[in-house]
């Protein structure tokens, strides 16, 4: 019996390796791979976003960070945290002072790091924050939230003015007993900030317990005494500006979407919850909800979740993407369209819909390990594979809180890696890579027998993947490797190493 569990248990680890990356120049990268299930033609260009991570009582395959692939699923860049417990989120291409940068959250998950968390499923640790890389994936900026709040997960913004909204959460004492709950209890109070990037000046300020009721709640106060009496009444997990000095804010715990005058903080409308100002037709309701996004022509557009108030509890309905049309004559909201999967999924929690350079929608599906592309024009529950255009899958549980699509061109200011490896008799496998290089498309190798006189053996290979692997017929014990662009121009050139000794970054 015994050796039957050791057999399975290295069977188990023989697997997992297998869906995780491992590269002879870049030994200390391993994101996980991935599985494409469909690639149609008509696809948006760009390159796909995600932060994989997993739950704690999962088992997380590869390094937990930030990951950027092409849509073939190979890494572009991946930046690897020190260990599971520690996570990204949010992870995407947004813009400060009119150039592109890269920005994510960074910290703990409570649910990740314990079967017991002490906060809330989903809340973040204390000492999270937030930051901006540039394109040469330099750390820029670190900002934390203010007023005694954490930096949330769910959302990190750059304004056209070049300060920062975000959202943040804290737990405030409070006697919960007349919503149900323990006497010695806690909100678990969500914030709105807005923080001047070069100032560090907190410039506007929302709390969510001063404008909406926790009584609205569809998660029971009871539920606190399974958290630590930290009641999780609100949980918001998107905000964006909108015209007029607004603010679109989505709740999930609440089933609500919140129109939000900045200048006042008081609510103009709210679409679905309790206290819903429209009629939503049959098909445009939606529960535990995310991600919901201004769209033109008097359209919002959401992250159905459908499920769920616990693990224990039915889901309401199987996700999907939501594009919703407003009625304001009528005070109504109908389906303009959706986006399902194929197979359709349940899914508990996390989610996102992007709108692509093509028109394109992209949906991240949160705790499901998938990411997915649709033509625009979207599907139904009856015909789950209309303009469905391309489904990734991650391996196991791992699961990316939102996931992105979008242009970037890396610039890394690093060398490129080499590794070497004997073949046979006078000929080397020579291995090169440059995490982040978006611009390098072939490869050049130089061998010498000294290292101060080295010469071209291999004008230009192409590059194939994160790592290309070049064989070399040569006798020569000294190598490097030029990186090459479209033009043929060097842009980037490795360290030189010798055949006997261990090459990389």
């Amino acid at each position: 019996m015994d050796n039957f569990k050791l057999e399975e248990s290295l069977q188990k680890c023989t697997n997992n390796y297998s869906k995780v990356w491992n590269f002879v120049s870049a030994h200390d990268l391993h994101p996980m791979k991935v599985t494409i299930n469909m690639n149609k033609g008509g696809t948006a260009p760009d390159l796909i976003f995600v932060s994989p991570y997993t739950l704690y009582e999962a088992t997380m395959i590869g390094q937990t960070g930030a990951l950027i692939m092409d849509q073939a699923g190979n890494p572009i860049w991946f930046r690897p945290l020190s260990n599971r417990y520690i996570q990204n989120s949010d992870f995407r291409v947004q813009f400060y002072k009119g150039k592109p940068v890269l920005t994510m959250w960074q910290g703990t998950i409570s649910g990740t790091q314990s079967a017991n968390p002490n906060l809330p499923a989903g809340d973040p640790e204390p000492g999270a924050y937030f930051q901006i890389i540039n394109q040469n994936y330099k750390i820029i900026k670190k900002l934390i939230a203010q007023k005694g709040y954490t930096a949330d997960v769910h959302e990190f913004t750059i304004t056209n003015r070049n300060t920062a909204l975000f959202t943040a959460v804290k737990q405030v004492p409070a006697d919960l007993t007349p919503y149900g709950g323990p006497a010695d209890g806690y909100f678990d109070n969500y914030s709105i900030q807005e923080v001047d990037l070069e100032t560090g000046k907190l410039i506007f300020f929302w709390s969510a317990l001063n404008h909406v009721d926790p009584a609205d709640s569809m998660i029971s106060a009871s539920s606190a005494t399974s958290s630590n009496n930290i009641w999780d009444c609100f949980h918001v997990n998107s905000v964006e500006e909108g015209s007029n000095n607004t603010l679109l804010i989505r709740m999930r715990n609440m089933w609500a979407i919140y129109n939000i005058d900045k200048k006042t903080g008081n609510i103009i409308w709210q679409l679905g919850g309790k206290q819903s100002d429209f009629t939503l037709c049959p098909k445009a309701k939606f529960s535990w909800q995310h991600d919901a996004r201004y769209r033109q022509g008097k359209r919002i557009s959401l992250f159905d979740d459908g499920c769920c108030a616990s693990a224990s509890s039915p889901p309401e309905s199987k996700a999907h993407g939501l594009i919703l049309k407003l009625d304001f004559q009528n005070m109504s909201a109908k389906v303009d369209r959706a986006y399902y999967h194929d197979p359709m999924l349940y899914v508990p929690n996390q989610g996102n819909l992007q709108e692509l350079s093509n028109g394109n929608q992209l949906v991240g599906w949160g705790q499901e390990p998938y990411v997915s592309e649709f033509a625009n024009a979207g599907n139904t529950e009856r015909d789950p594979s209309l303009n469905f255009l391309y489904d990734m899958q991650f391996p196991n549980q791992n699961l990316s809180y939102r996931a992105f699509k979008n242009k970037w061109v890396g610039l890394p200011l690093y060398k490129p890696n080499i590794a070497l490896e004997a073949f046979r008799e006078n000929s080397v496998i020579v291995y090169a890579s440059w995490n982040g290089s978006t611009e390098t498309i072939a490869w050049q190798v130089l061998v010498g027998l000294k290292p101060n006189r080295l010469s071209v053996i291999v004008d230009s290979t192409p590059r194939t993947g994160f790592e290309t692997d070049i064989y070399v017929n040569s006798c020569a014990p000294y190598f490097q490797v030029n990186a090459l662009n479209s033009c043929g121009d060097v842009i980037g050139t490795s360290q030189i190493v010798h055949l006997n000794e261990k090459g990389g970054q």
